[in-house]
């Protein structure tokens, strides 16, 4: 068995990853079938890790993303912690950097006299610095996200078989599939474009008919194109929807099976199929369950770091020296980031390790997976239960 399934013999190798092809195993039967002989019902199904092998139900699958933090969340939360936090490192010395070579250019304009408006090239070094910026955030938060997006299906590999997750294995596993995830993403999130560019059309619009209104001078013209852009929004928002359901295991596809990006995506769209709003309702209820978990953590920071802030803030009334106040406010910037991270750290893990599980359900429900998984955990494979033997007397 290889631990990244590249092609090869084995329950986790080969195109299909986790079993190979589907033909020798049932095909699309799936796991179940008729009854089993003399009316009985199959057996149990056997749960080696984290799952019951057989298809899923919406507490199966909720039960299981709890089941896997509580087995690997070490290696999933400390790999999205080292991420992420080298992320922010690698940010903040790019803003480092940019003050350094445009310091000089921000004091001058700082330093103009009232009303007195800074030209362009005075402020063109400025733009260019945090576009520069900008840019090289939004790509390492793209690949920071792919890594911990990898991580997920790469520890689940392990849970559902009733392994020892191991970090060194776990991060093999998901930094070789970050291309591929990346791809993954950014093919996906061009569905997205479209109704983007209508709801900010849509919105800059409203913006200007607003402030013409306000001047008196009319704003008709930019109030129908506000109008026909959340009308534009309204028609392709459900498309996208639909789109991003049926994408939504590729990432799965990349670390479990090896694809690239676009056969990843190819086969996301082919095992969905049959399983759009189940998938689309179990998703949907897991992104929920993140955000309300996200936000109640940064509220409770907010909360925590307002005692710190009013203490400092009301030493500064009194008069007392700028330190106690910047102290404060460091207490309550590094406590924010703490809560940003944990909030992040929240909805990029729960969601995935409800669509990794989701990906190996309909693997089941479609492929018969089941059997296969068993025989890489060296537990009994599912099948009818035999007639029992006749009672004497």
């Amino acid at each position: 068995m290889s631990d990244n399934m590249g092609p090869g013999p084995g329950p986790y190798d080969g195109a299909q990853g986790y079993g190979g092809a589907p033909g020798p195993y049932g095909g699309a039967q799936g796991y179940g079938g008729a009854p089993g002989w003399g009316g009985w019902g199959p057996p149990p199904a056997p749960k080696p890790g984290v799952i019951p092998l057989r298809p899923l139900d919406l507490g199966d699958v909720l039960s299981g993303a709890f089941a896997t933090i509580g087995r690997g969340w070490k290696q999933l939360y400390g790999t999205a912690v080292a991420v992420y936090v080298l992320a922010a490192l690698a940010v903040g010395g790019a803003l480092v950097l940019a003050y350094s070579a445009v310091g000089d250019r921000l004091h001058e304009i700082i330093d103009l006299p009232p009303g007195e408006q800074p030209s362009w090239e005075q402020a063109q070094p400025l733009v260019v610095a945090l576009a520069s910026v900008w840019v090289f955030a939004v790509v390492v938060l793209l690949v920071s996200t792919a890594v911990v997006t990898a991580a997920v299906p790469a520890v689940l590999q392990d849970t559902v078989l009733g392994r020892p997750v191991v970090f060194g294995t776990v991060w093999r596993r998901a930094w070789g599939k970050v291309p591929a995830v990346v791809g993954t993403v950014l093919l996906t999130g061009l569905i997205a474009l479209v109704p983007m560019a209508l709801m900010m059309l849509g919105f800059m619009a409203l913006m200007f008919s607003l402030v013409a209104s306000l001047d008196g001078d009319g704003g008709g013209a930019a109030g129908g194109l506000a109008a026909l852009g959340f009308l534009g929004l309204l028609a392709t928002a459900p498309v996208v929807v639909w789109l991003w359901v049926r994408f939504s295991l590729a990432p799965h596809v990349v670390v479990f099976e090896g694809q690239g990006p676009i056969r990843s995506m190819r086969r996301s769209w082919d095992l969905v199929r049959g399983g759009w709003w189940r998938i689309f309702g179990i998703s949907l209820l897991a992104y929920l369950m993140a955000a309300v978990v996200s936000f109640a953590i940064r509220q409770s920071i907010d909360v925590a770091s307002a005692f710190p802030m009013a203490g400092g803030t009301a030493a500064l009334d009194e008069g007392e020296d700028l330190t106690t106040f910047l102290v404060g406010m460091s207490g309550w910037f590094a406590l924010a980031m703490v809560g940003q991270l944990v909030a992040q750290i929240v909805t990029s893990t729960f969601p995935q390790l409800v669509n990794g599980l989701l990906y190996v359900d309909q693997r089941m429900r479609n492929e018969n997976l089941a059997p296969v998984l068993a025989s890489a955990a060296g537990a009994p494979a599912p099948g009818p239960q035999p007639p029992a033997p006749p009672v004497a007397g």
